[in-house]
């Protein structure tokens, strides 16, 4: 057993209610590792299991889905994992998170960073990173087709405009004005402001004529839903955040496909072989970042005495920048 000094929630929707205490983590199990936190990447997330999105939690969880650092400790089924290896890695949220000065984590989320790849990239990546990636995925033969990426300012919507780019996808995108210019920089045809009502008239006349195969939703529920008739024939509405619980459209009309993508359900249902794919695309995406050819949003350190303020600030205004707290 190892005492770690953690933040813990009290049941309490606030960041700022969370309390910071010593607490005992038990000996790794056999497929589990030991953590030693050198950055801990702050999400939306955070703040929304805290409010209640998650069922599983009790009083004294450890929140944090996100965070990278050294493994100091290993079970006996991740003897194949050397202790002092720098690792970055997305947590369980049924169990003990990354707000702590150590983690227990499964053997199979925890990803080897490359030397030249810094603490706070690292932080930063794995939960939006995976996730985009895996959204990326839902739609076959994406290159030459249309798609829209809803949200693109955030981290998500960021990171996956740049690897649908990257299959060859026409890419267009709404976010904030403040966010266009770099948006566009990375390759994206046309972003529209989604404060103007007039957005999605603007896209039908950018797109002149032709459709959508794809629309990815990092907003809500809501959003996604008005984004379903925008779509042609045999098109994919991929919901990030929230999902659509019956069709949005009459039958036998443009038969879209709903998608839905949940980073975090791959730890009770994920099989070895899906693991072992996010692994390697986290892998690909660090080397990507590492040649300059996969650009991360904004990231502002801070302390770890500082998480409740600055998950507090990311909850009343997710302007794109990734908190990361330093250890």
């Amino acid at each position: 057993m190892i005492k770690t000094d953690a933040w813990l929630w009290k049941k309490h929707a606030s960041p700022l209610l969370l309390e910071r205490h010593e607490k005992t983590l038990v000996t790794p199990a056999d497929d589990q590792v030991l953590i030693e936190n050198r950055a801990i990447g702050l999400n939306p997330v955070d703040w929304k299991l805290m409010a209640g999105l998650s069922d599983a939690w009790q009083e004294d969880q450890i929140p944090g889905v996100d965070g990278m650092g050294v493994i100091t400790a290993v079970g006996r089924n991740a003897r194949h994992l050397r202790p002092g290896t720098r690792v970055m890695y997305h947590t369980d949220l049924r169990f003990d998170g990354s707000f702590a000065r150590h983690t227990l984590v499964s053997a199979q989320a925890v990803i080897a960073i490359p030397d030249h790849i810094s603490d706070l990239t690292a932080a930063a990546l794995p939960c939006p990173g995976l996730t985009a990636w895996q959204a990326a995925q839902k739609i076959p033969l994406p290159a030459g087709e249309n798609v829209l990426v809803s949200g693109a300012g955030g981290a998500a919507g960021t990171l996956l405009s740049q690897l649908l780019i990257e299959s060859g996808a026409n890419v267009y995108v709404t976010a904030s004005a403040t966010h266009h210019a770099k948006l566009l920089a990375r390759g994206v045809i046309q972003a529209f402001d989604y404060h103007h009502t007039s957005w999605p008239q603007e896209l039908k006349h950018a797109l002149a004529g032709k459709s959508l195969y794809a629309a990815f939703d990092t907003v809500n529920q809501q959003n996604a839903l008005s984004l379903a008739g925008l779509l042609g024939y045999y098109g994919h509405l991929v919901c990030i955040q929230d999902r659509l619980e019956h069709a949005p459209l009459p039958a036998f009309t443009t038969s879209i496909s709903l998608h839905e993508v949940a980073l975090a359900a791959i730890h009770p249902y994920g099989t070895q072989r899906q693991w072992s794919r996010l692994r390697q695309a986290g892998e690909n995406m660090l080397q990507q970042i590492g040649r300059g050819e996969l650009m991360m949003p904004p990231i502002e350190s801070v302390s770890f005495d500082e998480i409740p303020q600055a998950l507090e600030r990311l909850k009343q205004n997710n302007n794109g920048i990734k908190y990361v707290a330093v250890l």
